[in-house]
């Protein structure tokens, strides 16, 4: 556990930019509590309410130990809570008057960081906010995965993995949601053939609570299909996350890309090309020199 912590180095303190002296308050100051406001694009959308009720109690006793910190609003006065929401509902429980406050100048994109970073740090994130923060990261601010990576101090494949889980139907989204299934069951469900298994599965795994590994199998064990004695119908089918990954790679390069699996981890990348322009296009983005 140490050292997955130690991946998370960065901090808060490697996304915050520096404010100019003059726009930034020296250390930490205070704020009524009617004062701050959630901010609306907290990556956590679930907070337990038993945990609440265990923080609130000790902070009735000991008082908020880490500032919260917050961003002035642009309307309406107040501040903005940019990580520390967790600590200010639980002081409202407590019926605390007034927490204390680290006030920083940021833009949406580093508040929204800023924000996502405090959360995997204290691993207060379920698989599929986390999922959707990255994503978000990419769509909205225009990230590429491996800037991602570097910001949140996870491995480039740690973060393609978790956005792999939004290609799951919604179903089984929820039954992740709801702590019903683990970040690896919606891995191994994302190798089934098609949606209808992979909802079918998802909701056996739950019920009868079975292993990643048995869900591993049972998913990969329906892309035959047919019995025993069933004639063979050419290769077996491309599972949804290769299949995702040559829509992503042929978005990227513009031309049709076709991945064959072989056996063990063994494959090939295809890449189509219509005439020896494209061709040079291509050579180009895959940094190949001529």
């Amino acid at each position: 556990m140490a050292a997955k912590k130690k991946r998370l180095g960065r901090g808060l303190d490697g996304l915050l930019p520096a404010a100019p002296p003059k726009s930034e308050p020296k250390g930490t100051g205070s704020a009524r509590i009617e004062e701050l406001h959630p901010n609306r694009d907290q990556p956590r959308r679930r907070f337990d309410d038993a945990a609440l009720d265990e923080l609130a109690a000790s902070i009735a006793e000991h008082g908020v130990l880490e500032p919260i910190l917050v961003r002035k609003r642009v309307s309406g006065g107040g501040f903005e809570i940019i990580a520390g929401e967790r600590r200010w509902r639980a002081a409202q429980r407590a019926g605390v008057k007034e927490v204390p406050i680290f006030v920083r100048e940021l833009g949406d994109a580093a508040a929204f960081e800023a924000a996502l970073v405090e959360n995997l740090q204290r691993e207060d994130l379920n698989p599929l906010e986390t999922a959707r923060a990255f994503q978000r990261l990419i769509d909205e601010f225009g990230h590429t995965q491996e800037e991602v990576a570097t910001k949140v101090g996870k491995d480039r494949s740690t973060v393609a993995n978790s956005l792999r889980l939004l290609k799951l139907p919604d179903e089984v989204l929820d039954l992740i949601e709801d702590g019903k299934l683990a970040e690896g069951h919606g891995r191994a469900l994302l190798t089934a053939p098609d949606v209808p298994t992979m909802v079918k599965l998802g909701r056996e795994a739950s019920a009868k609570k079975l292993s990643v590994r048995e869900v591993e199998r049972r998913a990969r064990g329906t892309s035959g299909g047919g019995s025993k004695g069933a004639k063979k119908a050419g290769p077996p089918e491309k599972s949804a996350n290769v299949r995702d990954l040559e829509r992503r790679l042929s978005h990227t390069l513009g031309a049709p890309v076709r991945i064959e699996q072989g056996k063990g981890e063994k494959g090939v990348v295809a890449i189509e090309y219509a005439d020896f322009d494209q061709l040079d296009a291509l050579l180009a983005k895959l940094g190949v020199g001529g």
